[in-house]
This record gives structure tokens, C-alpha cells and sequence, in this order.
């Protein structure tokens, strides 16, 4: 894997963690499977040991090389500087000539010269400057120069040489390993994902994998290498140009593994995210390294558990495999599978592809005949039993297809995509039955691959009837996700092939009114639901009609027409039996999202609860995404801040599973992080959804993730990026029809920003075109005290303090009666800022107070740790807003007094010069001043630069 800094993302406290140990002196020895990225890290701590100054020898030996004695050693001695080698001894010159010239030492040299070659050039090398040994990949060192090597560090050369060591080796008892705590690293022991050290020893033939430690000097500290967490590896993959949705999908595939995951990410057909791309031969080959030194009895158990659906060890021994409790110890042992009870999992899953395909075909035949004979249901039996060959009969078909109508979900699709396999081609019209009937199956079971692949059979047969390829498109476009805005020539052949029929008209039009409205068309989208609706009806299918008329409710709600409350009553009186993967589409679903906007915050979760019940059903995970994630943002106004973060973390979890677009939950997981995680986690989330929703051409969660960014970094001090990314969403709307109820609320964030900055007009205007959003969606209270906490923000920066403190205690109220603590702590924190600029200290320190008694029993962490410092502020004594001003007006003043001219004030503030010049003139009257020296006298030297964060 390449070393880049990319390649480092997610390591940065394991490699904190190195470097502490390393600077102390002593070694440091990582391990891990192939891919994972230690070699990474050691480049990591070379560089920086060389901007150190330090000299850095370095030794990477390669397989061919571990057979050959003092091949290590020749490479890695001429590292070494020239002056310690003429201060050695004669001994050790005699040895060492004959090791420069790749001359294995003569058997009768004596034995103590060859071993202290080494030691005695660390020791005069380190007289110069600090050395660190760089060894990578011991497992291919000679045995040899390992213990010349292992000698030496013995030998304790003292604190200036260090060693970094590396070797490939699974983790001990197919634990999963997470960075050390503090206590571990000071114990220098391996510490897992249950957070103590291993407490089994290292299982046989692993104890010749721990070299690495042999060969780092006194005290060494032992790391696992962990996978990638999902978050990290998906950025890593982004660096390298994949989409958001790929790169989050292949963490599961790849188990996390640096190396992997960019192979297969390298290989994966651009626009096709279902599709997974055929196994690259390079991962194939770093797969097979971890299987090659199995015994052949291990490795035909391993046959028979990649060939099963569901493998278990009950099921290995039903199977023949007597011994698969040992078997499968020994491969745990190599890192190839973990055994949860009675689950065997492969580890990573791709392990199992490259069992099965590279077995010879007489294998998998028998692997096959015995998991017939073993399995209890007798559905699996008949899988196996037409799995043996692959001739075409029609009556293995017929019962294939028979059984996978009594299955369903990701078994039924392959059952039914098996007996399409086995038909004859002479029963071409049940063929394609039973590929529409698996493409249907294997999307409601999640089964994308089997979906897509049996969709994609249906289209290759072009005198297939109508009928069947309309069906096969909407499996394709139901794939996309939220990436709909690519999906236009699929939606136009549906259409060309529905004709007149309202039964595929109906379908297919449903799915491009949600493409309208994720592309930002509400026009076209109602137009779209209006036209669903009517063809649903003319056929017969309620189900369809009610989630036409759901969006259509939705979009009258965005224009501010008040017949949408009409529309979504017609919708729920419809007999209409959602799916549970179609939930979120129908009418109880959006009846309790706008229960959510308008602030009925009880009845929107008493109504989501009870859908989520339903959603735990569905087996894509679509449904039970969104549930989950309405009941986070719920969670979040009604300030339960840990409850929101649960089901926002479990929503991210869920669609990261089952491979949906991300930007929609990594949203959630930013409002959520807002509220009671941290700023920094929030702002990381927003980015990538940012991203995420850009790819997928999803301008309804790119406003959303905005919104989410600009919060995230207004609230961190960084008001020129906050008002920059409001700024763009403002922009965005500006050609939508109508506002979004859910991010209406930007108007207010947006204006404060602008006042931060002391542009009082555009802040005054963006509230302005706040109140005519407002008016549009109709009676909001939320919005509505948003509106005049944002207001009060205003007013204060513009220095109309009084003003402000009415409009802001007014909006903690209103908060107050709506149960919306968060909301109602925000407004009393506006109120104690106006209240210091008018200097009433004591009436600022109560309302501050007052919000973070709020903020603490909400646990909202940043929330409370901002009041916390504003709490200070108030408290000391001589503090900047004694003065008067507001926080524009003082930053410039500190700019003024330390010798900055109007334009270089006006560069760094990123204002206009008119703006510095007027705000300075503001200044002078407030501290009765009337020129540059004077303010510098006035203002205390203890003052500089602050930033508002309310």
C-alpha cells in the first residue's frame, strides 16, 4: 500500500502512540495481516525521524531472501556511517569485509566477533547523532541476521538507538484490535477490542511471528495494527477519487483493510454501485498468502464453510467435518475466520470467494454432495443438490424455483436466479419469470449483486415482453439510491416500454417524481405525483397512489398551498399496504415528519416508534435508515442529545451496511454531534455528506449537510467559513420553489454570521427574507422563535442591546413553552450576551447560568463547554466587553493598536475597507476617542482578538 499521507488517515493516534515510545528510547514492534498498513506507518515515523535529524537505517527484506544467511545483514551495514566501521576492531573489520562482500563468515570465524559487528557500529554510529533501525516485513528476514539483529538490541546499545519492527501476522485468536489506552502502552502488551491484553497464548506456529518483538531493544511495546474504522477508510478512499457510496460500502468487503479496499475500489466500474467488481488479482494474491500455509485438512473444511450460506460448526460436522472444531481453531489461528458460538465468519469475507473459486471443480463438487446430505433444511439441500453441476435440467428448475417461492429476501433470489441457470432453452418464458421474480427478491432482501445481476440477465434478452424489462429497469433505478439524477436514459426506456399500460406507467413515474425532487424540481416532481397518481388509480394499486399523493402533500407544503393537509388525508385513507422497504414513501411515514416540523415533537415520536417496528423488517434497510434517523433529529429539538445520538449512529451503521447513499445519515449524525457529541465530529460528517450528495447529484441533502457545516463551523470560531457555506446555501434555494421546513432555519444562522463579521446590512436583508420564508410555510412556531433569537443576535451586534435582550428573552419563552430545551438555552445565551454589551454583568451571569443548567441536563456537550467559557467571560473582571463594543468592533480595534492599516484589517477580517473604516468610526465614539493613539492607550493591553460564538 502506498505511504502517502492519505494512506495515514484513522492512524494518528497509533502513530502518537509510536512515536511517544520511540522518543524514550527502546522499540516499538506493530504486526498485523498483510494490507492493514504498517508499512505506512513506518514510513511515517522514518520521515519524521529524519526531520528529526536522526540517521535512519532501513531494511525491507522480500520472500526470496529469507533462505539466504546474512542477507538481512549485508543490506543493512552499508547504512551505516564510514567512521564506525574503521573503529572497529580488527575482529569485527575481518567479519564485517567478508559480510560487505556478501561472503557468508567462514565457520571457524570466532563466533562473539560475529556477533558484536553490530552492536559496536550502533554504538559508535549513535556518538554522532541519534540512529533509528527501520525493519520491515521480519517475517521474510533470514533467520541469520534476525539473530545477529536480536543480539545486538540485547546487547542494549543505549537510549539514541531505536527500533521500529513490522511483521505479518494475524491477530492473536482472531481478536480485533483497537489503538491502546494509556495503561496499555505503559504495560507494552497487546491491547483488543474488549480493551485487555490477550489473555490466551499465542496459538502454535504464531510464536515464530513474534520476531518483531525479539528485535526491538528493552522496553518495546507491542501494537496491533487495527482495520480502518468505516469513517476512515471511506475518506481514504475519496482521497483516491472513488464516490461516497462505494467507498462506504467496500469497509464491510474489505474488513476494514487499507490495501484491500483500494484494490478493490481501483477495479470498480465507474456508475455502477451495485455491481461489485470482479476480485483484482493482486488482492486475490494477498488472500491467498494467508491461506497457502494451511494444512490440506484445514483447507477442505474451509471449502465446505465458504460454499454454505450460513456457515456453523454444527453444520461442518453434519457435513463430514469431524474435526472442524480444530480445523477451524487452526485457521482463526492464521486470521482466514473468527467463531462467534456456533458462526463461523470468514475474515475479511472476500476470503471466501477466493476459497471457492480457486478449489478445483471436483472439490466444490464434493464440498456440495456433503452439505446436501447434511443440511436440516431441506431447501439448502436442494441448493447444494443443484449446485453439484451446472448441466440445464428442467426439473431441478421447476424445484428451485418451487422452493424459492415458499423463501424470500437474499434465498429466494438465488434460488430463483439457480433455476433460471438450469433451464432449459426451451422454457425461455419461465426463465425470465423467475430472473424478474430473483431481481425483485434479491432487492427486497438486500441482495444487490444477485438484483443487479438478474436485472441485467432480463435486458439481455431483447424479445423479452414489455412487462418484464419494466420490471427489470425498476430494480436497476431502485439500486441507484439517491444517485436517481444518473438514472435518465434508464427512466425514459421504462417509459418507452411501459406504452399505455397504467399498471408500468404508474411504477415508473412515482420513482422519477423522488429523481425531481432530489435534483431540486418541485414543479416537475408535483406534476410527476399528479400523474403517478391518476395511472395507480386507473390500475387498481392503492399502495402506489398513496405514496404519490405523500409527495404531493409534500411538495403543496413547500409552496405554502394549504390544500396539502387535504392530499395527505386522502393518502391515508387509502387501503395501502407499504412494504416494510417502502415505509418511509407512505403516508404515516410523512404525516410523522411533519408532525417533526411543526414542532409536535411527542406525536412525531409516538408515530416513528411505532414504524420502526415495521422497519426492523425490512431487509434492505432503506426504511429503518430513515426511521431512524427522524427519530434522532427528533431527539435532538427535544433535547435528548445522547438518545439522538444513538439512533443517529445507528442509522449511519445501517446504511453503511446495506450500501445506501450516505449523505443523507451522515447529516443526521452532524445535527446530532451539534447537539451533545462535537463540533469537530460534526463539521466532519457535514463535509462528507457535502461530498456525498454533490456525486450523487442530491441538491435536497447538499442544502441540508450545508446548513449542517455552516452551524459546525460558526459555532467553532471560523465565521468566515460558517457564513461562506450559508452563503452557498442560500444560493441553491434561491432557485428551488420554496423552502425546506427542516432547513428553513439557516435565515437566522446565516444573519448572525453576517453581524459577527459587521455586515450589519446583508444580515438585516437575510432576516428580511426569513419572515417571507416563513410566511410561505405557514404557522411554524419553532421557526418562528429561530427567527427572533437570530434577530436579538443582530440587533446586539449592531449594538442595540436592549433591543436585543427583550427579543431574545422573548424567544427563550417561546422555546420554553414548545419543550425545546436546546433551543430555549440557545436564546437565554443570546440574552447574557446582550446583557454584558449593556454591561449588566449580573443579569448576564444569570441567564448564561440559566442556559447551562439547560445545557448539562441535556448533555449537551458542546453546547455546555461554549457556555461554560461564555460564563467565564462574564464572570471576570475587565473583560473585553466592558468596553462596550461588539465582537467586530473590537477585533478591529485590537488590529488598530497593533499598527494594522485600514487595508490590511480589512484583508485579514476578509471585509471591505468602507466596512473597517465605518465600524472604526463606531469605535471612536464609543470610547471617546479620536484617534489611533488614543484607542491604543485606551484599550487595555490585556484585550486580543476574540470571535462571538452565539
Amino acid at each position: 500500500m502506498q505511504s502517502d499521507v492519505s494512506a495515514l488517515r484513522g492512524r494518528g493516534e497509533l502513530l502518537a502512540t509510536i512515536e511517544g515510545r520511540l522518543g524514550v528510547g527502546g522499540g516499538v514492534a506493530v504486526h498485523g495481516p498483510a494490507g492493514i498498513g504498517k508499512t505506512a506507518l513506518l514510513d511515517a515515523a522514518t520521515s519524521a525521524a529524519r526531520a528529526r535529524g536522526e540517521l535512519v537505517v532501513g531494511l525491507r527484506p522480500v520472500r526470496s531472501e529469507r533462505l539466504i544467511p546474512y542477507a538481512g545483514i549485508a543490506d543493512l551495514i552499508p547504512q551505516l556511517p564510514r567512521p564506525a566501521h574503521e573503529a572497529l576492531p580488527p575482529a569485527q573489520r575481518r567479519v564485517l569485509a567478508a559480510l560487505r562482500q556478501g561472503v557468508t563468515p567462514r565457520a571457524g570465524a570466532p563466533a562473539l566477533a560475529l556477533r558484536l559487528v553490530l552492536p559496536l557500529l550502533l554504538v559508535h554510529s549513535a556518538r554522532e547523532r541519534p540512529v533509528l533501525l527501520v525493519l520491515d516485513d521480519c517475517q521474510w528476514l533470514d533467520a541469520a541476521s534476525a539473530e545477529l539483529i536480536a543480539f545486538a538490541v540485547r546487547r542494549r546499545p543505549g537510549p539514541r538507538v531505536r527500533v521500529i519492527a513490522a511483521e505479518r501476522r494475524p491477530y492473536a485468536g482472531s481478536a480485533s484490535p483497537i489503538l491502546p489506552r494509556a495503561a496499555g502502552v505503559s504495560t507494552g502488551r497487546r491491547v483488543y477490542a474488549d480493551g485487555r491484553s490477550p489473555s490466551r497464548p499465542l496459538a502454535a506456529g504464531a510464536s515464530a511471528g513474534r520476531r518483531a518483538v525479539r528485535l526491538c531493544p528493552a522496553p518495546a511495546l507491542e501494537l496491533a495494527v487495527p482495520p480502518l474504522r468505516a469513517d476512515d477508510l471511506t475518506e481514504l478512499l475519496e482521497a483516491r477519487g472513488l464516490p461516497c457510496r462505494t467507498a462506504s460500502r467496500l469497509h464491510e468487503t474489505s474488513g476494514g483493510n487499507p490495501f484491500l479496499a483500494l484494490t478493490l475500489g481501483a477495479a470498480q466500474p465507474p456508475g455502477e454501485a451495485w455491481r461489485p467488481a470482479p476480485l483484482p488479482e493482486a488482492a486475490r494474491e494477498l488472500l491467498r498468502d494467508q491461506l497457502a500455509a494451511l494444512p490440506a485438512d484445514v483447507a477442505h473444511t474451509l471449502l465446505v464453510a465458504a460454499l454454505a450460506t450460513d456457515p456453523t460448526v454444527t453444520l461442518l460436522r453434519r457435513a463430514g467435518r469431524e474435526d472442524a472444531v480444530r480445523d477451524l481453531r487452526v485457521a482463526a489461528a492464521a486470521g482466514v475466520v473468527a467463531v462467534a458460538g456456533d458462526q463461523v465468519r470468514f475474515t475479511p469475507p472476500l476470503l471466501a470467494t477466493v476459497v471457492a473459486e480457486d478449489a478445483p471443480a471436483g472439490d466444490r463438487t464434493e464440498a456440495h454432495t456433503a452439505l446436501a446430505a447434511g443440511a436440516a433444511d431441506p431447501v439448502q439441500s436442494l441448493r447444494h443438490r443443484a449446485l453439484r453441476s451446472s448441466v440445464p435440467d428442467a426439473a431441478v428448475a421447476r424445484s428451485l424455483a418451487a422452493a424459492a417461492g415458499r423463501a424470500s429476501g437474499r434465498l429466494a433470489a438465488e434460488l430463483y436466479l439457480l433455476a433460471a441457470d438450469r433451464c432449459p432453452h426451451t422454457h425461455a418464458d419461465r426463465r425470465l419469470d423467475w430472473l424478474v421474480a430473483a431481481a425483485r427478491d434479491g432487492l427486497a432482501g438486500g441482495a444487490a449483486a444477485l438484483a443487479g445481476r438478474a436485472a441485467e440477465a432480463v435486458l439481455a434478452v431483447t424479445d423479452a415482453p414489455a412487462a418484464h424489462r419494466v420490471q427489470a429497469r425498476l430494480v436497476l433505478i431502485d439500486l441507484a439510491g439517491q444517485g436517481l439524477a444518473g438514472m435518465g436514459e434508464m427512466f425514459a426506456a421504462a417509459l418507452a416500454e411501459a406504452g399505455d399500460d397504467p399498471a408500468l406507467i404508474a411504477p415508473v413515474r412515482l420513482r422519477r417524481t423522488w429523481a425531481a425532487l432530489l435534483t431540486g424540481d418541485p414543479d416537475r416532481a408535483a406534476d410527476e405525483a399528479a400523474r403517478t397518481a391518476l395511472a395507480a388509480r386507473g390500475a387498481g394499486d392503492p399502495t402506489t397512489e398513496a405514496m404519490a399523493l405523500s409527495v404531493l402533500a409534500q411538495i403543496e407544503r413547500l409552496r405554502g398551498e394549504p390544500g396539502w393537509a387535504d392530499t395527505l388525508t386522502q393518502a391515508l385513507v387509502l387501503p395501502a399496504t407499504p412494504a416494510p422497504d417502502w415505509l418511509h414513501y407512505g403516508p404515516r411515514y410523512v404525516a410523522a415528519r411533519f408532525a417533526l416540523m411543526d414542532d409536535r415533537l411527542e406525536e412525531a415520536r409516538a408515530a416513528l416508534l411505532g414504524l420502526l417496528a415495521v422497519a426492523e423488517q425490512d431487509r434492505i434497510g432503506e426504511a429503518r435508515v430513515e426511521v431512524l434517523r427522524s427519530l434522532s433529529e427528533v431527539a435532538t429539538r427535544a433535547g435528548r442529545c445522547r438518545e439522538a445520538l444513538s439512533y443517529a449512529h445507528r442509522a449511519v451503521r445501517a446504511a453503511q451496511r446495506a450500501g445506501l447513499s450516505p449523505g443523507p445519515t451522515w447529516y443526521t449524525a452532524a445535527i446530532a454531534e451539534l447537539a451533545g457529541g462535537s463540533l469537530a465530529a460534526a463539521a466532519g460528517f457535514a463535509r462528507r455528506g457535502v461530498r456525498a450528495s454533490e456525486q450523487e447529484g442530491d441538491t435536497l441533502y447538499l442544502r441540508r449537510n450545508l446548513h449542517a457545516l455552516g452551524q459546525a463551523e460558526l459555532r467553532a470560531g471560523e465565521t468566515r467559513a460558517g457564513v461562506a457555506a450559508l452563503r452557498r446555501l442560500r444560493d441553491l434555494e434561491a432557485g428551488f420553489a420554496g423552502a425546506d421546513p427542516m432547513i428553513a432555519r439557516w435565515h437566522g444562522d446565516l444573519a448572525g454570521g453576517l453581524a459577527a463579521l459587521g455586515e450589519h446590512t446583508e444580515a438585516v436583508a437575510t432576516l428580511v427574507a426569513a419572515r417571507a420564508a416563513a410566511e410561505r410555510l405557514g404557522e411554524n412556531p419553532g421557526l418562528a422563535g429561530c427567527l427572533d433569537r437570530a434577530a436579538a443576535v443582530v440587533l446586539s451586534e449592531s449594538g442595540q442591546a436592549d433591543s436585543a435582550v427583550l427579543l431574545s428573552a422573548s424567544a427563550a419563552e417561546h422555546f420554553e413553552q414548545l419543550q425545546q430545551p436546546i433551543e430555549q438555552a440557545h436564546a437565554l445565551l443570546v440574552q447574557g450576551s446582550a446583557e454584558r454589551r449593556r454591561r449588566r454583568y449580573a443579569a448576564a451571569r444569570l441567564a448564561i447560568g440559566a442556559a447551562l443548567a439547560i445545557f448539562l441536563a441535556a448533555e449537551a456537550k458542546p453546547w455546555a463547554e461554549q457556555t461554560e467559557r461564555a460564563l467565564a467571560g462574564a464572570s471576570a473582571a475587565g473583560t473585553p466587553f466592558d468596553l462596550g463594543l461588539t465582537s467586530t468592533e473590537l477585533r478591529i480595534a485590537v488590529l488598530v493598536r497593533d499598527g494594522a492599516s485600514n487595508r490590511e484589517i480589512a484583508g485579514r477580517l476578509y471585509l471591505s475597507v468602507k466596512t473597517v473604516e465605518a465600524t472604526l468610526t463606531r469605535v471612536y465614539r464609543k470610547l471617546g476617542v479620536r484617534s489611533r493613539t488614543q484607542l491604543s492607550s485606551r484599550l487595555p493591553a490585556v484585550v486580543s482578538e476574540v470571535t462571538t460564538s452565539v
